[in-house]
């Protein structure tokens, strides 16, 4: 596998050799944080079983095929993503919206396009709702010859006990902030001084250590928001809220940026069937009611500038969610005398001012209630009541209490 593009995951680098060489399972299941390269992993094997080169060079990455798949546009790749306002992976079927499992299970029963192996990438599968797993379940037990269906999952408790138990199971962890940076250079995205920053801000996910680098805005819109949140810290609870709210457009920035940064990493962004590529959209807004007036703002106010539409408010607030929760991190380390584990050094003094005046369970408290949070917005819960949730469980300074 000296062709692969993963770095940082030795292990699971050395499982992959191992399908390559042969023989490949019919299912694999690639799990790990968000960020850590599962993606990349992903292809890396597409790339591997695809390769027209001899066995012990795969992938070459200078074949015809190895040129296809790293564009794209090999027509016996097939890729599956989230769509829709909840980024769901749905079951799909000719009369859906949204393409899906269905169609991709029809896709695999045709003959391939080159004559040889196929693969199946379905990404954030832990995405994916209990019909469309269902409606995979038959091809994951009797996929057709030569076909390999990779999923990509950050929650493998997501997926039924049946999914996971027709895969080959491969696990990727957080990579050293040293192999990020190494990452990021070798791009040539970023001087050392900002790899090095990259490479902390990402806490072990060279993909978002990438897109940052990609978007020099986005770090700046990020410090931004940190410092709002920091600030909430001094607030009362109407201030609270207020800032709150006033800070998901600039998460919805955020987000924005990140993606136009490296559109092809976003899951179900595009996707590849025979005739080319499907565009999907990363933000689209149905099945969710629509604004209310769109003359008026949340309070109604006639011509006021209209709310971001209701995919787009979700995201901003699961952004700021992994946000906070980083900056939420970080006090608890420092409080713990982990100052050397903190994601963000160029904000440690604040960090460290604050974590000197608050209440370290409060703290930890905070932690567990973004987690449970974080399983809430995947679902239909409303992503205002959350942050309201949230903005009035973090943690004061004791000055200010």
């Amino acid at each position: 596998m000296d062709g692969a593009r993963t770095h940082g995951q030795a292990a699971a680098l050395g499982a992959v050799a191992a399908m390559v060489r042969g023989p490949a399972p019919q299912a694999v299941l690639l799990v790990g944080p968000q960020g850590v390269g599962k993606t990349t992993l992903a292809l890396d094997l597409a790339a591997g079983l695809l390769c027209t080169a001899a066995l012990a060079d795969r992938p070459c990455r200078a074949c015809r095929a190895c040129r296809l798949v790293e564009h794209g546009s090999h027509p016996d790749l097939h890729r599956l993503g989230p769509a829709g306002p909840g980024r769901q992976v749905v079951i799909g079927g000719p009369d859906a919206k949204y393409r899906g499992v269905r169609d991709l299970v029809t896709d695999l029963v045709l003959m391939p396009v080159e004559g040889g192996a196929r693969v199946a990438i379905i990404e954030a599968a832990d995405r994916m709702n209990e019909d469309a797993q269902s409606a995979l379940l038959k091809t994951l037990e009797e996929p057709p010859a030569g076909v390999t269906i990779v999923l990509c999952a950050d929650q493998e408790a997501h997926l039924l006990p049946t999914v996971r138990s027709r895969c080959f199971r491969v696990r990727l962890g957080l990579v050293g902030t040293r192999d990020i940076e190494a990452i990021v250079a070798d791009h040539g995205l970023a001087d050392p001084p900002m790899a090095a920053r990259l490479g902390r801000l990402a806490g072990g996910r060279p993909g978002i250590a990438l897109a940052y680098a990609r978007a020099p805005d986005a770090v700046l819109i990020r410090a931004e928001l940190t410092r709002v949140l920091l600030d909430l810290t001094d607030a009362g609870p109407a201030a609270r809220l207020a800032a709150a709210r006033a800070a998901v457009p600039r998460a919805i920035a955020l987000s924005a940026a990140l993606l136009t940064s490296d559109p092809a990493s976003v899951p179900g962004r595009t996707i590849r069937r025979r005739g080319g590529p499907l565009p999907i959209p990363v933000a689209a807004t149905v099945d969710e009611p629509p604004d209310e007036d769109p003359s008026a703002d949340a309070d109604g106010a006639a011509g006021a500038p209209t709310r971001s539409p209701a995919a787009e408010r979700r995201r901003g607030v699961e952004v700021l969610l992994g946000l906070w929760t980083e900056v939420a991190r970080d006090l608890v380390l420092i409080v713990a005398g982990g100052v050397r584990s903190v994601h963000d050094t160029v904000l440690l003094e604040e960090l460290v001012a604050i974590a000197a005046v608050i209440d370290p369970a409060a703290a930890v408290a905070f932690l567990g209630r973004s987690a449970r949070s974080a399983e809430w917005l995947a679902t239909n819960v409303s992503p205002e009541l959350i942050l309201d949730a949230l903005v009035l469980a973090w943690p004061r300074r004791s000055a200010a209490a």
